[in-house]
C-alpha cells in the first residue's frame, strides 16, 4: 500500500534537497580547504626547519675553518638541536652537549650546496622529546683533514602545532557547516517563495479561464524568464482553445443546415405520403446527403491534420496526380480544363494528401470559373510549382489571407447552393504546410491564380 506524502513535505522536498546538496558541497569544500591548509603549513614549516639546520651547519663549518671548535658545543635556543662534527676516520671531534659521549649517529654523505636541497629525515636519536629529525650534512676542514658537520633539528614542535590546528579545524568545521547550511536554508526558502507563488497561480488556472496570466517577477533572472515562458504557453493554449471552440461551433452550424433540410423533406414525405413526389424530392435529398458527406469528410480531414499525424511520405510523381485529378474533374463540369503546361515533377510526400490538394483547388476553380481553368506544373530551383488559374471573379487582395481560414466564405460565395463549406482552401493550406511548402494567391486578370510550392526531389 502506498503511503500518501503529506502536502507540507511535498512542498518542502525541493528545498530540503537543495539544502542537503548545498550542505554536502559546503562540507566537502571546507574539509578540502582545511586539508590543503594543513598540508601547506606543514610543507612551509618543515622547509623552515630545513633552512634553520642548513644555516647552523654553515656557521659551524665556517667557525671550524677559522680556528677550530671546542669538543662540546654550547646549545642554542631551546637546546634541542643535535650537532656532530665527524672526521674522516669516523671519530667525533665535536658535538652538542646533548650528544656528548655518543659515537657517530649520522652516516649519510655530505654534498656541497648553497641551498638545503639534500635534507634527510632521521629517527631514533638517543634524545628524548622528539622522534623525527631533519638533518643536513656539510663538508668542512681541509684537504688533509676533512671533516663533516651534521646538524639535526626536531620536527616535534611542528607536529604539535599542526595537531593543535587540526583539532581546532575539526572542532570548528561542523559548526561552520551547520551555520552555512542554515543560511542556505533561509536563502533557498526565500528564492523558492516566488516559485511556490507561480505554482499556486498555475494551479488556479483552469480550461475556462485561460485568459489569466502569471505575475512576472521584476528581476530579469531565470524565474522571470520562466514566468514569461509560462505566460506565452498560456497565451498559445488560450488561442488554440478559442480556435477549437470556434471550430466546433462553426462545424455544428455547418452540419445543422443540411441535417435540417434532410429532416424537413423526410418529415413532409412521412406526414403526407400520398403527395410526396419522390421523383423530384429524391435528387434534392441525394444532393443534401452528398453535401453533408463532403462536409463530414472535410471535418475529419482537418481533425487529422490538427492531430499532426505521420504522413506516409515517399517519392511521388506530382504530375501523375495532377493528370488523374484533372481527368476526374472533367467528368463533372462543362468547363475547359487545360493541362498542357503540366511537366514532370517529383516530390517527397503523401500521395493521397497531395491528391486532395489538387482536388480541392480544382473544385474551388470549378465553382467560380466562367469558361476555362488552366493547370500548370514545373520545377524551378528545386521547387515544384503547381498553378491552378481560373477566369472567375477573382479574390480581392484584402481577402487573400483569410480565405485559408476555416469556414471562410467571401461575399460572392456565401450561397450554400454552390456547395462550398469554407474548408477546401483551409485543407490545402494545412496539407501544403505539412509538406514544408506554401500556397499563395495571385492576380490572373481576370480570375484567381492559386500557386502551390513544395520542395521537389530528383527524378
Amino acid at each position: 500500500m502506498r503511503v500518501p506524502v503529506p502536502e507540507w513535505w511535498a512542498r518542502r522536498s525541493l528545498r530540503l534537497k537543495l539544502t542537503a546538496a548545498a550542505a554536502l558541497m559546503i562540507a566537502v569544500a571546507l574539509v578540502g580547504a582545511a586539508s590543503l591548509l594543513v598540508v601547506w603549513l606543514r610543507t612551509s614549516l618543515i622547509s623552515g626547519l630545513d633552512q634553520t639546520a642548513f644555516q647552523q651547519a654553515q656557521v659551524i663549518a665556517a667557525n671550524q675553518e677559522d680556528g677550530g671548535l671546542p669538543r662540546t658545543l654550547p646549545l642554542s635556543g631551546n637546546g634541542d638541536t643535535a650537532i656532530q662534527i665527524v672526521d674522516a676516520a669516523g671519530g667525533v671531534r665535536s658535538s652538542s652537549a646533548n650528544l656528548a659521549g655518543h659515537p657517530p649517529l649520522f652516516h649519510f654523505v655530505p654534498i656541497a650546496s648553497e641551498t638545503p636541497n639534500h635534507i634527510h629525515t632521521v629517527h631514533d636519536l638517543p634524545l628524548t622529546g622528539a622522534e623525527t629529525w631533519r638533518a643536513v650534512a656539510l663538508p668542512a676542514g681541509t684537504d688533509s683533514d676533512p671533516l663533516t658537520v651534521y646538524v639535526a633539528v626536531p620536527t616535534a614542535p611542528v607536529d604539535r602545532n599542526l595537531a593543535a590546528l587540526t583539532a581546532g579545524l575539526a572542532i570548528g568545521i561542523p559548526p561552520a557547516v551547520a551555520l552555512l547550511t542554515g543560511v542556505v536554508w533561509l536563502l533557498t526558502g526565500r528564492a523558492l517563495r516566488p516559485v511556490d507563488a507561480l505554482r499556486g497561480q498555475t494551479a488556479e488556472i483552469t480550461a475556462v479561464d485561460l485568459g489569466r496570466r502569471l505575475d512576472v517577477p521584476p528581476a530579469d533572472d531565470a524565474l522571470g524568464r520562466l514566468a514569461r515562458t509560462l505566460n506565452d504557453l498560456l497565451a498559445r493554449l488560450d488561442v488554440a482553445t478559442r480556435h477549437q471552440r470556434q471550430f466546433v461551433a462553426d462545424a455544428a452550424h455547418e452540419l445543422r443546415s443540411p441535417l435540417s433540410s434532410l429532416h424537413t423533406q423526410l418529415e413532409v414525405a412521412v406526414r403526407h405520403p400520398g403527395s410526396a413526389a419522390w421523383e423530384t424530392r429524391g435528387p434534392a435529398l441525394i444532393e443534401e446527403s452528398e453535401r453533408l458527406s463532403r462536409l463530414v469528410d472535410d471535418l475529419l480531414r482537418l481533425a487529422r491534420l490538427d492531430a499532426r499525424p505521420q504522413l506516409r511520405k515517399r517519392p511521388v510523381d506530382l504530375d501523375e496526380i495532377v493528370f488523374r485529378e484533372v481527368c476526374h474533374a472533367r467528368l463533372h463540369t462543362h468547363l475547359l480544363i487545360d493541362r498542357h503546361a503540366v511537366s514532370a515533377a517529383r516530390v517527397y510526400g503523401d500521395g493521397d494528401a497531395l491528391a486532395r490538394v489538387v482536388r480541392n483547388l480544382l473544385d474551388n476553380s470549378i465553382r467560380y470559373a466562367v469558361d476555362r481553368i488552366d493547370v500548370s506544373l514545373r520545377v524551378h530551383d528545386g521547387i515544384a510549382c503547381l498553378v491552378v488559374a481560373d477566369d472567375g471573379p477573382g479574390i480581392p487582395v484584402a481577402d487573400r489571407g483569410r480565405v485559408f481560414d476555416r469556414f471562410t466564405r467571401l461575399d460572392g460565395a456565401r450561397a450554400r447552393g454552390t456547395g462550398g463549406s469554407g474548408l477546401g482552401l483551409a485543407i490545402v493550406h494545412d496539407i501544403v504546410a505539412a509538406h514544408h511548402g506554401r500556397v499563395d494567391i495571385e492576380d490572373n486578370a481576370p480570375g484567381a491564380r492559386i500557386v502551390v510550392r513544395v520542395p521537389a526531389t530528383d527524378l
